[in-house]
């Protein structure tokens, strides 16, 4: 067996129970390792949606973040372990996710995503995923996402609470549109969260960036997913364009 076809077997037994489904398929495989995904902050959101998104074969992911592992993390942000204090952020989830896929291209932006760099490091992507915790950093999102003409996955998360919607996409309506007053106190303040909860929004939001790259209906599109943990209350509720 020549090292092409031990390749493409390789390729095939790794994404198999993927590619049985028929809107993935062996097309739609090549399709998600063809793509390139930018998710801003490496914490408790991103941690579900870089290790699935790698797991189910997207190779080509940028990760933004400037902050150090600190020991209240490890509560939620599941890529980290305690060997990892200190250590960058970006840096560390880029490593982990190498091991998970050896053929994976991780870019680690261990800066912050300013006014300055934020069209410098988008610029190129398909997608563009909220990870972070701070409502500046998505206005910032938002308003890249608008000018580079690329669809914008939010999410958050707070207690027991969660949500998540997809905003530049097929004439959906923007972050801003939404929300429009932004209150600087308010990043300010620090919130109690269920670590599990994060994990129930992230892997929503993987889950729809994989029918984002594959083109295939979006469901947020126009809509917002509410998930309470606590209550077991989902919502799905449509929001003005």
């Amino acid at each position: 067996m020549d090292v092409n076809t031990s390749l493409q077997a390789s390729f095939s037994e790794r994404y198999r129970r993927q590619t049985m489904l028929p809107e993935i398929g062996e097309a739609g495989q090549r399709r998600l390792s063809s793509k390139k995904v930018l998710v801003v902050g490496a914490g408790g959101l991103a941690s579900p949606i870089l290790y699935y998104l790698v797991a189910c074969g997207v190779r080509q992911i940028g990760i933004v973040d400037f902050d150090t592992v600190s020991l209240s993390n490890l509560q939620r942000q599941i890529l980290y372990r305690e060997e990892d204090l200190g250590r960058p952020k970006a840096i560390v989830a880029a490593e982990r996710l190498r091991k998970l896929d050896s053929a994976c291209s991780p870019v680690a932006y261990n800066e912050p995503f300013s006014a300055e760099n934020a069209m410098r490091i988008a610029a190129g992507y398909d997608l563009l995923i909220d990870g972070c915790d701070n409502l500046a950093t998505r206005y910032l999102m938002d308003e890249t996402a608008a000018a580079l003409s690329i669809s914008y996955l939010y999410g958050a998360v707070s207690e027991f609470t969660g949500q998540t919607s997809l905003f530049h996409h097929n004439g959906s309506g923007g972050y801003r549109d939404l929300f429009a007053d932004y209150d600087p106190a308010s990043d300010r303040s620090v919130v109690g969260v269920l670590g599990a909860a994060a994990g129930v929004i992230g892997s929503f939001m993987a889950a729809e960036a994989v029918k984002v790259l594959l083109g295939l209906p979006s469901a947020l599109s126009g809509r917002m997913l509410r998930v309470n943990t606590l209550t077991l209350d989902i919502d799905l509720f449509d929001i003005a364009p």
